[in-house]
């Protein structure tokens, strides 16, 4: 997710040469390629369930397959950042607190911006604020979802009114935040920001899988974006400016609802000592922008074979349907990995270099040349999608993603 006011670097190949002068003498190929390790003779696939937390293999984090109570998931993540902005997670088995309470799987790709703060603390709070307004309503709905959003944002802010005298630029920090229910044989689909769900259909005329958006994005880059802004401030002129060639809200940041950002919530976060960079002389009335999520609710059938949710990282360099192509194309075992693997690719193409060179450009460097992507592939498993009781004697999942600072690392 791109920062307030983030130069965007263009390079060459003699720009490449000499920043790798900067770059760690100790890095290594991965262990573990995309589905070559997870294979036995036979050729079927093995889940590595003997490892639930996942691997870290320097920049990358990978889960190649796991299981969750409406079939399989894979998952993976490639920090660019300095620190990893992406935050990610999967729970899957009770949505509520109580025994009789609804069972599904929840995904959560939160997309962090001007740090990792408000990435984290979503990553914390907004399952368990789900499951307690589940457990109140004794069901999963839209209001539901809602409510564990707008807890999750007010609990953040109360966090920053309490830090405003000694950490001030909490105030600047926030995450774009989707989140994914699949309950009842319902997916919820509930999107504030630009990341992305995709969904894999199986079509006989195609003799293939095409590619269905789910989640609505809130980015200015589009007009109905720009002109949702301009009809809920009609006095304010600047509420969306371009800037170097990029829309922006007030010409600071480019999404329009998230969860943070409290310094364009509210003027109470708007002043001193928050870094004048920051500041709007402006003064506001209301939220400039939102933590209000568009919400899908999709009725699953035996035609959907898929979903993948990812942040803008991936999406800067796939297509949707490139996207569902791959994950038709390949084994399920590590195809997380491998969606992030064709990313960079086309991202190191974008700017003329080789892949190679790019696997060796460490955390920090590495963000002139791509974002942190956050991928989460979930099969969908009709025989356990219309399974209840079995979905409520299965093991409950719940994982998150997580890389470390050592030595680059990238999918082969």
């Amino acid at each position: 997710m791109e920062g307030p006011q983030q130069l965007k670097i263009t390079g060459s190949r003699w720009w490449i040469e000499k920043k790798e002068q900067m770059i760690k003498p100790c890095w290594k190929q991965p262990s573990v390629e995309g589905d070559g390790g997870k294979r036995g003779g036979n050729g079927l696939r093995r889940r590595d369930d003997d490892d639930p937390n996942g691997r870290v293999d320097g920049l990358l984090w990978y889960k190649d397959l796991g299981s969750h109570v409406n079939g399989e998931f894979s998952m993976a993540v490639i920090q660019a950042n300095a620190l990893l902005e992406d935050q990610s997670q999967l729970e899957s088995g009770p949505m509520s607190s109580l025994d009789s309470g609804p069972n599904g799987t929840f995904v959560g790709v939160h997309d962090g911006h001007g740090g990792p703060e408000t990435a984290r603390f979503v990553n914390d709070n907004l399952f368990l604020n789900l499951k307690k307004f589940a457990s109140e309503h004794q069901e999963i709905s839209a209001d539901v979802i809602k409510k564990a959003f707008a807890a999750t944002e007010e609990e953040f802010l109360s966090v920053v009114r309490q830090q405003w005298r000694t950490k001030p630029q909490l105030a600047s920090v926030g995450t774009c935040c989707l989140a994914g229910v699949i309950s009842n044989g319902l997916l919820y689909v509930a999107n504030a920001g630009d990341s992305r769900v995709v969904l894999g259909r199986a079509e006989k005329a195609i003799r293939g899988v095409s590619a269905i958006q789910l989640s609505t994005e809130h980015n200015a880059k589009f007009e109905s974006v720009r002109d949702e802004l301009r009809s809920l401030h009609p006095h304010d002129p600047q509420i969306v400016v371009q800037k170097h060639k990029v829309w922006r809200v007030k010409g600071i940041i480019q999404v329009s609802r998230s969860i943070g950002d409290a310094y364009l919530k509210s003027v109470e976060f708007n002043k001193e000592p928050l870094l004048a960079k920051f500041r709007i002389y402006n003064l506001f009335s209301k939220p400039l922008i939102s933590p209000e999520p568009s919400i899908f609710i999709h009725k699953l059938n035996s035609k959907d074979q898929f979903l993948i949710f990812a942040s803008d990282g991936l999406w800067e360099h796939l297509s949707n349907q490139e996207a569902v192509d791959i994950v038709h194309s390949f084994p399920r075992n590590g195809i997380a990995k491998r969606l992030v693997k064709e990313a960079l690719k086309v991202a190191a193409k974008k700017r003329e270099m080789r892949y190679s060179d790019l696997k060796k450009i460490d955390r920090g460097v590495r963000r002139h040349f791509h974002d942190d992507i956050t991928v989460v592939v979930v099969f969908l498993d009709p025989s356990a999608m219309n399974n209840r009781a079995s979905s409520r004697t299965s093991t409950t999942v719940s994982i998150r993603a997580a890389t470390n600072t050592g030595s680059v690392s990238t999918p082969k």
